[in-house]
């Protein structure tokens, strides 16, 4: 199947931008996440104490189609380890707002400055089986950029094309045993990364709200 017809020719970063100016709240509250695929599992997901997290979408603005950065996390970490990732992390109590902590992220996993970012946008909450309720922060990041890895946090970051992302075509379903539960998730298997779990989540559901028919 090929990707959906309001979806061909339409990949630039200032399409995204568009798209994602549409996209204003209010928004129900854990509307989305890991329950998403799995509302048998939505007493153990949609728990009271869920820590708040952001990761930012960085659309590159590349001339001939946009692309998303995305991370390898390193094995090292607690969380998701060697898992591929979008940037973000935890919010801290220093931070305004969930822009602030995704840009914050962003710089100290990745060296992406702030300078080189712009925020065009947020979706709903993509609440996880791991215990966090995230918040997504759109933005197009302008090219010339210079990555600086933080080694602690990521093994390697790279771009994938935007257009590879929002075709569903690549969106496959899945599922393995989770507390002796089936639990069903996205992959978008992309040359040899394996694009997984939240990050294929959060992915789906920015195709679902700005894409899709």
């Amino acid at each position: 199947m090929s990707a959906q017809p309001d979806i061909a020719g339409s990949l630039s970063a200032a399409d995204f931008r568009a798209r994602a100016a549409r996209q204003t709240g209010p928004w129900a509250r854990d509307a989305y996440g890991d329950h998403s695929l799995n509302p048998d599992l939505a007493p153990l997901i949609l728990r009271p104490d869920l820590r708040d997290a952001a990761v930012l979408v960085p659309v590159v603005d590349r001339p001939d189609g946009a692309t998303v950065i995305l991370t390898k996390r390193t094995a090292a970490l607690r969380s998701h380890s060697g898992q591929i990732a979008l940037p973000g992390g935890r919010i801290d109590d220093t931070d305004a707002s969930p822009e602030h902590a995704a840009l914050r992220e962003a710089e100290e996993e990745i060296g992406l400055k702030p300078a080189e970012i712009e925020l065009v946008g947020r979706m709903p909450d993509y609440v996880t089986g791991s215990g966090y309720r995230i918040a997504p922060v759109l933005s197009v990041v302008r090219p010339g950029f210079t990555l600086a890895i933080n080694p602690h946090e990521v093994d390697d970051a790279f771009e994938v094309p935007l257009g590879f992302l929002m075709d569903p075509a690549n969106h496959r379903r899945e599922s393995r045993v989770w507390q002796e539960r089936e639990r069903y998730y996205y992959t978008m298997p992309f040359g040899g990364r394996f694009i997984w779990g939240v990050t294929a989540g959060i992915l789906r559901t920015l195709y679902e709200r700005l894409y899709a028919s």
